[in-house]
């Protein structure tokens, strides 16, 4: 199959991943194998504002066009006029959804690799004239990285290199000054309530964390309406007050989350963030199948999962199952912090 799409890696790539920031994580692995691959290869990444803000200024990244939903209809016209310009070897689409299918039409090259018909939806497949071979749902991880499989790339080793970059260390150097205690980074929601835990709860956690554990606490993410009400009713109810970083950006999020011992996430963006920097993450795992969607090949002794009834072996798949979030207990999570303790506390280099 590699053979039929490519002798070699071009020259020059569309990659097509307009998600969030977790899926924008995992495709870094794919584009720094490329990279390294053939050294010569521009990468233009057509992708939403948000996971911009967090890969430009990359070093496999060249280029960057905006697909801003926001704008509704307009967002296509937009990336259709700034793709006319260009013209690509290969395009890559990762995503198996419609309105990925209609960017990648808007895209020139000779060759548009896409993901099988089975797992391609909302008729994406008609948009790619390659497929990456049938095969089972797997971590969203390792999907993308069939890609590379196809094109008959190595994705070992497995890097990310998110950062923090050169730049960004002395913000980092001034945030740790003013803290003194190892830092536990909190990430208070999500873009989906269902994902969500309770502020409540959190406020229990922040002030163990700080009382057993001799940690501070810093809340990170976003300041949308529900993560600035989660972080209100933290403040409330926690007797030792958390530090806020909400809305401190991506790239300034990216230092926090190297700077801190622990974080503690539901399925985010923050949550790929720490495994790609290779920060210890206890993570909350309900709603999402946490073997499709989880922390990729590390910390899964630090996963609540309340995904699957005691003893349920579940397959990995897509299904999402609503309601059960609500199941996580605050001694579920701080039983995680304390296996933490046991087996990672000061051994990650700060």
């Amino acid at each position: 199959m590699s053979a039929a799409i490519a002798r070699e890696v071009p020259n020059n790539i569309c990659i097509v991943m307009m998600s969030a920031v977790g899926d924008a994580v995992h495709v870094l692995p794919v584009i720094n194998a490329l990279k390294r691959t053939n050294p010569r290869t521009r990468i233009t990444w057509v992708l939403q504002p948000g996971p911009a803000a967090l890969v430009r200024g990359h070093r496999s990244v060249d280029e960057i066009v905006i697909f801003d939903r926001a704008r509704g209809l307009a967002a296509f016209a937009d990336v259709a006029r700034e793709l006319r310009k260009r013209r690509f070897d290969l395009v890559i689409n990762l995503q198996v959804y419609f309105k990925a299918g209609i960017v990648t039409a808007f895209t020139h090259a000779p060759v548009k690799l896409g993901f099988d018909r089975g797992r391609a939806r909302d008729l994406n497949w008609l948009f790619t004239n390659k497929k990456i071979p049938a095969s089972p749902v797997q971590h969203v991880q390792d999907q993308y990285l069939e890609f590379l499989s196809a094109l008959g790339v190595s994705a070992n080793p497995l890097e990310w290199d998110l950062g923090p970059w050169p730049s960004e260390r002395e913000w980092q150097r001034t945030f740790k000054s003013t803290i003194q205690r190892p830092i536990a980074s909190i990430v208070i929601a999500t873009s989906k309530p269902e994902k969500d835990w309770f502020p409540e709860r959190w406020a229990e956690v922040a002030d163990a964390l700080h009382e057993r554990f001799g940690m501070q606490v810093v809340l990170v993410g976003g300041k949308s309406e529900r993560e600035l009400a989660a972080e209100r009713i933290v403040m409330e109810k926690t007797t030792h007050k958390p530090r806020s970083e909400l809305g401190s950006g991506l790239r300034n999020l990216v230092s926090i989350l190297d700077a801190s011992a622990l974080v503690l996430s539901p399925d985010t963006g923050p949550l790929h963030m720490a495994v790609a920097l290779g920060r210890p993450v206890i993570s909350l795992m309900g709603y999402t199948n946490p073997k499709r969607t989880g922390p990729y090949r590390r910390y899964h002794d630090l996963i609540v999962d309340v995904y699957g009834d005691p003893g349920e072996n579940y397959p990995i798949s897509m299904e999402n199952r609503p309601g059960r979030m609500k199941r996580i207990e605050t001694r579920d999570v701080l039983g995680k912090i304390a296996l933490w303790k046991e087996r990672y506390a000061g051994k990650t280099s700060q």
